[in-house]
């Protein structure tokens, strides 16, 4: 598929050429929209952007500046505005816009555009935030837990497979389901004060299967906000300050997770997976806070291996758990200082990569909003490498030597999201749609900028729902992107779209 520079790069206003440096004058750029949904410092060299193509991608390297002159945008369109004048007429008020049908979205596909279909779920919400939780491909189905509703849609045409319906609200997901299918969500209690409900559920019919409450017996299990974690067939639960693991089938208790260094170094939040994770918040409340990552097996509960932040920093975000690939930060420059840290065999250091010379921010330039530990948006792991986006930039790490492999940066204000890793030391990204024009997936590698390939072009007669969902939520599957808002709200006047999806069209 032909390579569209039109959507890669678009100049921003008032950016004027300095010979040998392109951007010396860029200052603080416009951010892009908003989204929603530790290891010590590392020597890095200055990161250089230098103009790649006429197309505008530009590659994220190390070097002396030299390089062409950026463009020269045109003028700012002024913003238009009612008049001060106290006669000016009351504005209407708003009118809600609806939402495409996924015929109509199809109707205005041109040759080589991807397909579509789009999701308003007509179910009555609060007039209040609500998360949209996790993504789970099981089968031919896409999976999604929203206020009391666990809902599945078949991934071919987005109609709906099963809904099962909950007594309250789902306040936690794990990121995984078993092997067979199977998940475990926890909603709140009767009263909405507790977040304590277990509830297995079948995601390959929709059956619902045991129900447990957890118990709470003081502070130090509190259950207001709990963290869970699903490893073959063991379901892992922190609450609070302690942790516990259950046996999927039938909602068995199997262990109590231990503490560290008893009185020390308490759990606080699970990964799952091929391996289950425990991390844990040390020395709490002290000048040099710290944090600790264990492997444990999931049927037992035997320690694997342990591997501790140095102090005054701690264990952000796991981007993999195999192999194990976390984010640390600083404990109290926070997001302002991170690191992403692979470790070998034995919980063993690899690397430290310190990804914010090159402009990369925290988890995509989300932030954390506390969803869980693998909840980073802008990061897969795969092939040896770890690939980070973000509001205008991709790029690739070696896990090994800790060095950038390939990076490009948009300057178009465009969300770059990696997807999947590929062969080699390619990565497919999922670069955002704006208000006025689609999103599309991409193939980048080490030829970086000027050799990426267009993987699939979303129709523009999508773009302003798909805008609209700010890649809160996405998954990759069989070619096909599903995306979601991080939130969705109950407000009328708000209505947006729930679910859009794109895959490789018939001709």
């Amino acid at each position: 598929m032909p390579h569209t520079p039109g959507p890669w790069y678009t100049p921003r206003p008032r950016q004027q050429p300095v010979p040998g440096n392109p951007y010396a004058q860029q200052g603080h750029a416009p951010p892009g929209p908003p989204r929603r949904r530790r290891r010590g410092p590392v020597a890095a060299a200055v990161a250089v952007l230098l103009l790649a193509t006429a197309g505008g991608v530009y590659a994220l390297t190390d070097g002396d500046g030299k390089g062409p002159a950026a463009p020269v945008a045109g003028s700012t369109p002024k913003p238009s505005g009612a008049s001060a004048s106290s006669r000016a007429p009351a504005a209407p008020p708003p009118v809600t816009e609806r939402i495409p049908t996924s015929e109509e979205i199809n109707a205005g596909r041109k040759p080589g555009d991807a397909t579509a279909w789009i999701v308003e779920d007509p179910t009555d919400l609060p007039r209040s935030n609500i998360l949209a939780n996790d993504l789970w491909i099981v089968g031919d189905t896409v999976v999604q837990a929203v206020h009391k509703k666990v809902t599945a849609r078949r991934l071919s045409d987005g109609a709906r497979v099963w809904s099962l319906k909950l007594p309250t609200t789902v306040c936690e997901t794990p990121v995984n389901a078993t092997p067979d299918g199977k998940v475990v969500v926890v909603h709140h209690n009767k009263a909405k004060s507790r977040c304590n409900q277990l509830q297995e559920i079948d995601l390959r019919t929709g059956n619902s299967g045991w129900h447990k409450e957890l118990v709470e017996t003081g502070s130090m299990d509190g259950t207001i906000i709990v963290h869970s974690a699903i490893s073959g067939g063991t379901l892992a639960v922190v609450q609070n300050m302690r942790a516990a693991a259950y046996r999927i089938s039938d909602g068995t208790k199997l262990y109590d997770i231990p503490m560290q260094n008893p009185g020390g170094c308490y759990p606080d939040d699970v990964a799952g997976g091929s391996r289950l994770l425990v991390s844990y918040g040390c020395a709490v409340g002290s000048d040099s806070p710290y944090s600790r990552l264990r492997g444990i097996d999931p049927p037992t509960g035997r320690a694997l291996w342990n591997y501790r932040t140095q102090p005054g920093w701690k264990a952000g975000k796991v981007l993999s758990v195999e192999p194990v690939v976390l984010t640390t930060l600083h404990a109290e420059r926070r997001e302002a200082d991170w690191r992403v840290v692979a470790l070998g065999p034995g919980g063993k250091l690899r690397s430290t990569i310190d990804a914010r010379p090159k402009g990369f921010k925290y988890c995509g330039d989300s932030g954390d909003a506390g969803q869980g530990i693998q909840n980073c948006p802008g990061a897969v792991v795969g092939n040896g490498l770890v690939a980070l986006g973000g509001t205008d930039r991709a790029g690739a790490y070696d896990l090994g030597t800790g060095k950038l492999v390939w990076g490009v940066k948009s300057d178009a204000g465009r969300t770059l999201n990696p997807l999947r890793p590929e062969t080699g030391k390619a990565v497919l990204v999922y670069e955002g749609a704006t208000p006025s024009r689609p999103g599309r997936i991409l193939r980048i590698g080490p030829g970086g900028a000027g050799k990426e390939k267009e993987v699939l072009r979303h129709p523009a007669s999508a773009a302003k729902p798909e805008y609209e969902m700010l890649a809160g939520n996405l998954a990759y599957t069989n070619g096909r992107i599903v995306i979601t808002p991080s939130m969705v709200n109950g407000d009328d006047a708000q209505s947006s779209a729930q679910m859009i999806s794109f895959a490789p069209g018939p001709d």
